[in-house]
């Protein structure tokens, strides 16, 4: 039962993580840094995982600026905040895991 348990709220989880990456946003960040690799010729594949980080950081920031603590948002992109949709202990812990 334990495990079971264990691996609904893994799923649960990775459900918030994806959301709050996945749901729009236009990844500035993420191509300023493939752009900037392109304008002083570096080969963009070894410049992908930092731009993912970056991402991710983003992200991170994100859900917790939406958090009742601090603005309370409920949208965001016109999308109900990570906080809304799974809880706040769950949002909490998706930014804290794309944080890490």
């Amino acid at each position: 039962m334990i495990l079971s348990e264990s691996n609904q709220s893994s799923e649960e989880l990775y459900q918030a993580m994806e959301y709050s990456v996945m749901n729009g946003g236009k990844r500035i960040r993420p191509l300023m840094m493939l752009a900037s690799a392109i304008a002083i010729d570096i080969d963009t594949q070894h410049v992908i995982p930092f731009a993912t980080a970056i991402e991710l950081l983003h992200s991170f920031s994100l859900i917790h600026d939406d958090l009742p603590c601090m603005d309370d948002d409920s949208l965001r992109r016109g999308q109900p905040t990570t906080h809304v949709k799974f809880g706040e202990a769950t949002a909490t812990l998706a930014a804290d895991s794309l944080q890490s």
